[in-house]
This record gives C-alpha cells, sequence and structure tokens, in this order.
C-alpha cells in the first residue's frame, strides 16, 4: 500500500511538473503571435532585461509589444483559467452535482448586471469603473443567492435552485436596461466585454488576478482532504471530523469572490470551469490533491491558447474569448460525456 501511495504521489508531481513546462511554454509562443513579428528569442531577451538578468538591446517596438500588451494580456488569460478552473473544482465537490461551474451561482450574472449599469446608464463609473461595477454587481448577487438559500431546505440542491433563479433575475434585468436605455454602439461595447474581453490588459490587472488566484488556489489545496469526502456526502464528511456547514459557507464564499475579481477583470468566460475539472479527474483520478493543482495549470494553458486563438484567427476584430471557450469547450464537453458512458 505504502509503494502504491508513493508512486500516485510521484505520478502526481511528475504530472505537475509537465504542467507547469507546458504553460510556460504556451505563454512564450501564445506572446509571439500576432501580426507583429516577435520571435521566442526576442521574448526571452526582453524578459531578461525587464527582470534585470540581463541588458540586452531590443527594438523599442517590440519591447513596448510584448511587455506592455501581449505578456499582460497572456498572463491574465491564465490567471483566469486557472481561477475558474479551481472555482469549477470546488464547486462540483461541495454542491455534488457534475454540472456545477463557477457561475451557477448567479455571479456572472450579477456581474453583467453591475458592468451595464456602470457602462449604459453610468451610475457611480466616475468612481467605479466597468470593472468595478461589475465585482459589485457580482458581489450583490451571489449574497442574494445565499439569502434565497436559507429560505430553501433541499439542501445544496437549494442552493443550485437559488442561482439558477438568481441567474434568471440578474439577466432579466441586463436585458431590460440594455434594451432600455443602450444605443446600438453602447450595445455592442457592453456585450463585447460580456462575452468576454482580453483587451487592455496590464500589469496591474495581472498583479490582482494572480493574487486573487494565489490566495484563492491555496485555500482550495489545503481543504483538498475535505474536498473528498464532501464527494461523499455530508454524512461522510461529519464522521470524518470535518465542520460541514462552515467549510462549505467558507469555501463558497472563497469561490464567488475569485470569479467576481476574474469576471471583473475579463468578463464573462464560460465553460472552463465545467469541462477542465472533468478533463483533469479522467486523467489523474479523483483524488483532490491532484485534481486542484492540475486543474489550475490545465485551465491556464487553455485559456492562453483559446485567447491566442481567438485575436490571431480573427484579426483585425478578434472574438471575444468567451466565445471562443464555449467554441472549443462544448465539443470537448461532449466527447468526455461520451467517453465517460463507454467506460460505465
Amino acid at each position: 500500500m505504502a509503494r502504491v501511495r508513493a508512486r500516485g504521489r510521484a505520478a502526481g508531481a511528475g504530472a505537475v511538473t509537465a504542467a507547469i513546462v507546458l504553460l510556460v511554454v504556451s505563454v512564450a509562443v501564445a506572446v509571439t503571435l500576432g501580426p507583429a513579428d516577435v520571435s521566442l528569442v526576442n521574448v526571452r531577451d526582453i524578459l531578461a532585461t525587464h527582470l534585470g538578468l540581463a541588458d540586452i538591446p531590443v527594438r523599442a517596438a517590440k519591447d513596448a509589444i510584448v511587455w506592455e500588451e501581449r505578456l499582460p494580456r497572456a498572463l491574465v488569460a491564465a490567471c483566469a483559467g486557472a481561477g475558474l478552473a479551481l472555482c469549477g473544482v470546488v464547486m462540483q465537490s461541495l454542491l455534488r452535482n457534475p454540472l456545477a461551474e463557477p457561475f451557477v451561482l448567479g455571479v456572472s450574472s450579477g456581474a453583467s448586471t453591475g458592468a451595464v449599469v456602470i457602462g449604459v446608464l453610468g451610475l457611480g463609473g466616475g468612481v467605479l469603473g466597468l470593472s468595478g461595477g461589475a465585482f459589485v454587481g457580482a458581489v450583490v448577487a451571489f449574497g442574494l443567492v445565499l439569502l434565497l438559500s436559507r429560505f430553501t431546505s433541499a439542501g445544496t440542491a437549494g442552493v443550485v435552485l437559488a442561482g439558477v433563479a438568481g441567474t434568471q433575475f440578474f439577466s432579466a434585468i441586463t436585458s431590460l436596461v440594455v434594451f432600455a436605455a443602450a444605443d446600438s454602439d453602447e450595445t455592442r461595447g457592453v456585450m463585447f466585454w460580456l462575452l468576454g474581453s482580453l483587451e487592455g490588459m496590464r500589469w496591474d490587472k495581472v498583479a490582482l488576478c494572480a493574487a486573487v488566484v494565489a490566495v484563492g488556489g491555496a485555500v482550495c489545496l489545503l481543504s483538498a482532504r475535505a474536498l473528498d469526502a464532501f464527494a461523499f456526502g455530508d454524512d461522510v464528511a461529519a464522521s470524518l471530523g470535518i465542520p460541514v456547514a462552515r467549510l462549505r459557507g467558507g469555501l463558497l464564499v472563497v469561490t464567488a469572490l475569485m470569479t467576481a475579481a476574474l469576471v471583473s477583470a475579463v468578463g464573462a468566460v464560460g465553460f472552463v470551469g465545467l469541462v477542465v475539472p472533468h478533463a483533469v479527474r479522467l486523467v489523474v483520478g479523483p483524488r483532490h490533491s491532484r485534481v486542484v493543482p492540475l486543474s489550475a495549470l490545465v485551465g491556464a494553458v487553455f485559456m492562453v491558447w483559446v485567447d491566442a486563438a481567438t485575436r490571431t484567427l480573427f484579426a483585425p476584430t478578434p472574438l471575444p474569448v468567451g466565445v471562443g471557450t464555449a467554441l472549443v469547450g462544448v465539443p470537448v464537453f461532449v466527447a468526455l460525456l461520451v467517453r465517460r458512458r463507454r467506460r460505465g
């Protein structure tokens, strides 16, 4: 038994190491893609110069393209993919629902409403901005869902039902505001952002998203054993000494805040938190000590490549990244369902 566990840990460590290498390579290659000619050597030299590791002369135009535009965008995409995948892992375990994803708590719809209120009606726009309004809307939506779930006696199913109700409610408000107050230009701009946009990312967004994912990822990893127990039901988790209600509530708050912060930065990007955890579990099994770190890394790689594809294949007008994740995620999810049925 000890040898089996040791082999499992070694395999898990090897998979995480390989995923880290793949992520680094993916970010480096994604930075080279675009209308301007940038090579991997250019990327290496620019990074070495800015990190103080060397002083290599590079053309100012290429330096600006890599350091001020493409690299921050790729890193934010990686952070968003990692964070949404982590939230999907936690939600599916806590709610014992394979279809649970970060937006099941109404956070995405609330963020959309907040962004539309700021972008279309202009309420508080001078103080909050579009991203700030989205974050406030997401938090308000999550609070409403939790309040609604307290009036049900359906347990985790009540949280899902409250999330569905909250999602529909805030989607209706968003549609009402856009229909009643927005002109064509405002509607196009807001809808492009709502579908997921990584345009204009800067290093302050990188720092914010990285900090959110680092803290949220640490909480999820520390809760890996508890998440294993939740998969077998509340009674089993309680018998192992896990404070079920308190831990579930805390993790729901963490995932909601993580989702709210990421959605406020990049817009509503779906299917990452739904597809990635299932794909990872098919490869490494159900243990969350492996699923949590690998889901974060695979989600990051997935988002980096989807963003690279949507901004290069559809140039000069990039496709919203949320549309890209759906176009890729739906076929992948269907394939996972078919494979699971055959194995079952």
